[in-house]
């Protein structure tokens, strides 16, 4: 295998160039609308799904019809492989390293590390820190959205946090949302910010929910100590998201029943979930995917140390020490962001919690992707994202049905694995 300075170089020289036509056949499809087996695509050279199929006859004309030889190397025999649309994580920090507040070069590098694991597509998340350097690291990922089609835009988890859920936050770098600081905020990251993290009971925080909202920026309920009425005013508010759901903030209870049921009861809400067996454990996995169907969305929340060995990293300007591939901060043991990939939570979808495999996918493909309404044509994607299907951006895994490691991947077009 290539070391990683050469993946990474890789990754950004085929995300920063042209797509081009390719067909996969004799795949088993699976998506958000079910299981296809002896299935075949066929991906045209602007970077969308031209056609798919189950009938060889029908194969050859597609790939004529895409300008593309089926005869060429640029058609790929699956051999009953899983076919899925590429995975999409709209809350991870960084990997191999490198964090997505690490400038430029950090972005590229973490981007990598979670492109050659099957996720296709990232909303750039960044740690609480000083308001200024916030808004420096929201213009860096705006950047990177002209340069390469991965990137989908931030999401702040901070620094509008509570102080008694802040997990591995900087209790320095806290701040009330007041509108002078949404206002900044909004101005640095340019219509590039798709999801910040508040808590709704902090003083501003339903007027910045409403603010957030109506610049199209989607909030999310998180790092909160918010009861079930104040929850539900955020929703009413704009908000759209629940963060990572169990995690940093009120748990269930008979009479206080908190944030986690005002999310449930809401179809408009997207609720996150990390399934890495630790921020959760398997029963409470278990019985969070049943809370609310097709509205669950697999995030990784990964760090820094993501697909790396076990050692001391940093996330923000705090300390990490990673064990057994957990991560907490070394100044009190709090959980400190994850080492998951989404690859890994399908997986554990399948094998660990017992979730169809189409419920699985569609976890970590088209229910994040309609968060932000990319599921459909848009300004930032164009095509939309999701499913294997026509007309959507051709964004595709090839998967090993029984390990469900990611062997091969496309990004609109454009080949990374």
């Amino acid at each position: 295998m290539m070391d990683r300075q050469a993946i990474v170089a890789k990754v950004t020289r085929a995300l920063t160039g042209e797509p081009a036509a390719f067909a996969v056949r004799n795949a088993r499809k699976i998506d958000a609308q079910g299981i296809d087996g002896h299935f075949w695509a066929v991906a045209g050279p602007d970077g969308t799904i031209a056609a798919t199929g189950t009938r060889d006859g029908d194969f050859e004309a597609a790939c004529r019809a895409a300008g593309l030889d089926p005869a060429s190397g640029a058609v790929v025999d699956a051999a009953g492989r899983i076919l899925t649309p590429g995975y999409v994580d709209i809350h991870a920090h960084g990997s191999w390293e490198h964090s997505f507040d690490d400038g430029p070069d950090g972005i590229d590098v973490a981007r990598a590390g979670h492109a050659v694991h099957g996720t296709t597509r990232q909303v750039l998340s960044l740690i609480t820190n000083p308001v200024d350097v916030m808004c420096e690291n929201l213009r860096n990922v705006r950047a990177k959205m002209d340069e390469r089609p991965d990137v989908l835009g931030s999401h702040l988890e901070g620094p509008f946090l509570a102080l008694a859920r802040k997990g591995a936050h900087d209790p320095a770098c806290l701040k009330a949302p007041v509108p002078q600081i949404v206002d900044r905020m909004l101005e640095a990251a340019d219509g590039s910010l798709r999801q910040i993290t508040i808590a709704p009971e902090l003083p501003h925080g339903i007027s910045a929910i409403r603010q957030f909202a109506a610049a199209g920026t989607v909030p999310a309920v998180g790092h909160c100590d918010a009861d079930y009425a104040t929850a539900r005013r955020a929703f009413d508010a704009g908000a759209g998201i629940m963060t990572h759901m169990f995690n940093a903030m009120n748990g269930l209870h008979h009479r206080e029943p908190g944030p986690i049921p005002a999310a449930v009861e809401d179809p408009r809400v997207t609720i996150e979930l990390i399934n890495d067996g630790f921020h959760v454990q398997d029963p409470m996995l278990r019985m969070g995917v049943g809370f609310a169907p097709h509205r669950l969305a697999f995030v990784t929340d990964a760090m820094a140390a993501t697909d790396c060995p076990d050692g001391p990293y940093k996330l923000g300007a705090l300390d990490v020490n990673v064990v057994d591939g957990h991560a907490r901060l070394v100044s009190n043991g709090a959980i400190a962001g994850s080492t998951l990939l989404l690859e890994e939570a399908v997986r554990r979808a399948v094998t660990v919690l017992g979730m169809s495999p189409a419920d699985a996918v569609e976890a970590a493909t088209l229910t994040p992707a309609r968060t932000f309404g990319f599921d459909r044509p848009n300004a930032v994607t164009g095509a939309p994202l999701g499913l294997v299907a026509p007309g959507f951006a051709a964004d595709m895994l090839l998967t090993d049905p029984a390990t469900w490691t990611v062997e091969q991947v496309w990004c609109a077009g454009r080949k990374l694995k």
